[in-house]
């Protein structure tokens, strides 16, 4: 399962990521297209970083994932924060039997559901788990960009005082099935011993389109409200490689 091998690195190879500031700017679209909202739902919520921040904003959080080792660390999170929850289940097809005013999908979850059958699945679970009015707020990889400038092989290094870590990530596109294929070899060095472990994994990413998000949500009970690009709000366009989009449940 993805994930599951490296998971105990993740937050070594994303400590640099932006965090704080990607949930600064997911609380600003929750107060912009719903300000009244209290309980959330974070849909592939990894180790639980983004959740833990958004729960600083008075938020009560609710993340599920697929990943028993990613959710492990999600769980130590929650021990010490009375406003996190967190569920092992597929996003496709758990049941909370519950609703909440706003459901997430960070860090291009909604790319991982690579047939429309998928992204379907996700859209109907989101519609049944949220409340009137309530919102949708994903990320994704932009089609008409990775059509342009096309992904790359990129090689990212990181270390911490026990373990010096480098991944590299090869693409290959399939354009014919809207994917790219990233293959990702993940080396481990152990300070201590020198010893190094290998770890290879496949990510297949699809990359979507303004129109057919927009055909899904339909399709799937939801207004199309607003598409951007993530972090920015600038206009989509050809170099939009992380977009975002807000759907809203309809009566």
């Amino acid at each position: 399962m993805l994930f599951n091998e490296y998971a105990q690195y993740y937050d070594l190879l994303y400590k640099d990521k932006d965090y704080d500031g990607e949930v600064k700017y997911i609380d600003a679209l929750i107060t912009k297209y719903h300000n009244k909202a209290k309980k959330v739902l974070d849909l592939g919520c990894g180790t639980g970083r983004h959740a833990e921040i958004l729960s600083q904003y008075g938020y009560n959080i609710h993340g599920v994932d697929m990943s028993r080792e990613m959710l492990k660390k999600a769980l130590q999170r929650a021990e010490s924060n009375d406003r996190l929850a967190f569920t092992l289940s597929n996003i496709q097809k758990f049941d909370l039997k519950e609703e909440y005013d706003i459901v997430t999908a960070l860090f291009h979850v909604m790319s991982y559901q690579v047939t429309d059958e998928a992204i379907k699945n996700v859209l109907l679970n989101v519609h049944k788990h949220l409340k009137k009015d309530g919102v949708f707020i994903f990320d994704c990889w932009y089609g008409p960009t990775v059509l342009t400038e096309k992904p790359e092989i990129r090689v990212k290094r990181l270390e911490n005082e026990k373990i010096r870590i480098t991944r590299i990530a090869e693409p290959v596109m399939r354009e014919n099935n809207n994917i790219v294929e990233v293959h990702y070899d993940v080396f481990v060095r152990n300070k201590k011993d020198d010893v190094i472990k290998e770890i290879q994994e496949t990510h297949i990413m699809r990359y979507l389109f303004k129109k057919e998000i927009e055909k899904f949500v339909s399709e799937c009970g939801f207004s199309y409200i607003d598409g951007f690009e993530f972090m920015t709000g600038k206009s989509l366009s050809m170099s939009t490689w992380g977009s975002c989009f807000v759907v809203r449940k309809e009566l």
